[in-house]
């Protein structure tokens, strides 16, 4: 299959700018974001697909080659593999993209390549640790700075994360200092050899003569800590926010794993949510319908006023634009939209009783007749 032009993927032209091409790719990354297509093997292609256009198109030495020479330009570019995260070099980009803490999605659909700013041996490395955060509208619209209260295991103060009493180690005599050994297996193709970490001395290449007796050689023990998390303003459910190096310590003296906050919605007494967008359904009287009226209507922000024309029916739907949702870490928002439902009294008082048995004698009997139309319409329903 021929590979599709980088600007036909982003759905811009060839002389858009800069900010153009990161428009179009948000635009695109979060319409086909994994968290809103789960197991759909084609948006995450398809998200695949810009993020390399965005690689290429959003670095002006690469978009020059490829305006002159096309995808022959950027043949070796990607190595003989084709596009992966070890080729995405805009890492910088992302918190502009999608907002701070939110560009971990790239690494489950690169197999985890990107490893920014966490050097050091990922062989003791601390546990990841998940934890959920339930957030109002108002908090979603708004943004929030949550404070969270976690049970984690950190350094321990008696040995200063070592993990032996005296700080006193030996060479391990299983892998004699090389943290691996040498595992063979058997299959089909005859004898395998791999090498594996060491199970002795789990990669270190040492063994504590002397452990400590508070952590049990760990090098580490259970505390409470409290975190901060940031919220940016239009998350949605399903997606997450990976704190770096807040999760567990790593055995004696690793690195820290990571926390992950899944957001999720509480539910909303007035509001129903797409994506940015809010729908509210607001109820008005016969008589508001009939002779039109001007309503307050609540929104996340505070009370706005909309106009209800005379006539109109129920389930007429007003748009009031950027009353919605923000997008995350962008200053578009979303709209409201506003279903009009027509309340029928269910109990009347005998002078209203009265007044409407004379608006009855009253009324045009044509005008409550369906229009042609509705008939067309009834007629296509049924013969399809």
């Amino acid at each position: 299959m021929a590979k599709r032009d980088y600007y036909e993927v982003l759905g811009i032209e060839k002389q858009a700018t800069k900010d153009e091409v990161k428009k179009a790719y948000r635009k695109l990354a979060m319409k086909y974001h994994p968290d809103k297509n789960p197991d759909n093997k084609a948006a995450e292609e398809t998200f695949k697909e810009a993020s390399e256009a965005y690689e290429v198109l959003s670095d002006s030495d690469k978009r020059s080659r490829y305006d002159q020479f096309g995808h022959a330009g950027m043949e070796g570019t990607f190595g003989g593999g084709g596009f992966g995260m070890n080729n995405f070099t805009h890492f910088d980009d992302i918190s502009d993209l999608f907002g701070e803490g939110l560009g971990g999605i790239f690494e489950s659909l690169f197999g985890g390549g990107f490893s920014r700013g966490r050097g050091g041996s990922r062989r003791n490395r601390g546990e990841d640790m998940q934890l959920t955060l339930s957030l109002t509208l108002e908090e979603i619209a708004k943004g929030v700075n949550k404070k969270l209260k976690l049970n984690v295991k950190d350094n321990c103060d008696a040995c200063n994360g070592s993990g032996s009493a005296d700080g006193k180690t030996k060479t391990c005599s299983q892998c004699q200092g090389r943290g691996q050994v040498m595992q063979t297996s058997r299959s089909l193709f005859g004898h395998m050899q791999t090498v594996v970490t060491c199970p002795t001395c789990q990669g270190k290449g040492t063994i504590i003569e002397n452990a400590c007796k508070k952590c049990h050689g760990e090098g580490r023990v259970g505390k409470i800590r409290t975190i901060d998390v940031k919220i940016p303003a239009g998350v949605a459910e399903g997606q997450y926010i990976r704190l770096r190096g807040s999760g567990n310590k790593g055995r004696n003296g690793g690195e820290n794993g990571d926390i992950m906050v899944h957001i999720t919605e509480k539910e909303h007494p007035r509001f129903e949510r797409e994506e940015a967008n809010l729908y509210l359904k607001y109820p008005v009287s016969i008589s508001q319908a009939v002779l039109g009226c001007e309503v307050q209507v609540q929104t996340l922000s505070g009370k706005v006023k909309m106009k209800i024309p005379g006539g109109t029916q129920s389930g007429k739907t007003f748009r009031l634009r950027e009353q919605g949702l923000p997008h995350v870490n962008s200053s578009y928002k979303g709209d409201l939209y506003v279903s009009i439902v027509v309340m029928i009294p269910r109990k009347i008082s005998k002078e209203e009783k009265a007044l409407y048995e004379q608006l009855s004698k009253l009324e045009n009997i044509e005008h409550y007749k369906p229009e042609k139309s509705f008939f067309n319409k009834l007629m296509h329903f049924f013969i399809l």
